[in-house]
């Protein structure tokens, strides 16, 4: 007969997104994530896998939740320019929390690609959907006369999701959301 699981698997997985957001994949072993959610090795690889499966597990949760919490940001009205700029801040100021920590997908594709292809495919989804997600406010401010026309709405959201994956990078090296605010400006004069 098997064993029913004794553990909520959706609380072990945002407990083990926030393991490994703080310390990255390499850093954590299969022995740190046991621990962490309290459970033994065979119910993690039971439930799981492996550690790589736990790994997609989070980037999956932190998809559905933080990176879908800041696209749905972008629709909490006003105008597109004050749109980006609490979306970007409100990233820069999760980013420098706990000493710096950064963004889990930006961390992800820093430690795990190009070899990590499923890794991959999942933060370049993220980027895909924050990327569209921009282009589709810029449109509609382009089209209500909110900002200039002279650059493609795609082009423009490309160029904010680059500066965004910089900027998230840039607070584990700067962890204070006081110096890394005001680039938030210089990227929204693009806009102009």
């Amino acid at each position: 007969m098997a064993r029913t699981r004794e553990f909520d698997t959706e609380a072990a997985v945002s407990r083990a997104m926030e393991l490994f957001w703080t310390r990255g994949y390499e850093a954590t072993s299969v022995r740190d994530l046991a621990g962490h959610l309290g459970i033994g090795q065979g119910s993690l690889y039971a439930a799981f896998g492996d550690k790589d499966g736990l790994y997609r597990a989070a980037l999956e949760r932190y998809r559905a939740t933080l990176a879908a919490e800041a696209l749905r940001s972008l629709d909490e009205g006003g105008d597109a320019r004050s749109a980006i700029r609490s979306m970007l801040v409100g990233r820069v100021r999760i980013a420098v929390e706990q000493g710096g920590r950064g963004c889990l997908a930006a961390n992800a594709a820093c430690e795990r690609l190009p070899e990590d292809q499923a890794t991959r495919r999942t933060v370049g989804d993220m980027q895909d959907a924050s990327r569209d997600a921009i282009a589709d406010v810029l449109r509609g401010a382009a089209e209500r006369g909110e900002i200039s026309t002279r650059h493609d709405p795609h082009t423009l959201a490309a160029f904010l999701v680059t500066f965004l994956n910089g900027l998230l990078v840039s607070a584990k090296i700067t962890p204070d959301a006081g110096a890394l605010e005001p680039l938030v400006e210089v990227a929204l004069a693009a806009l102009d």
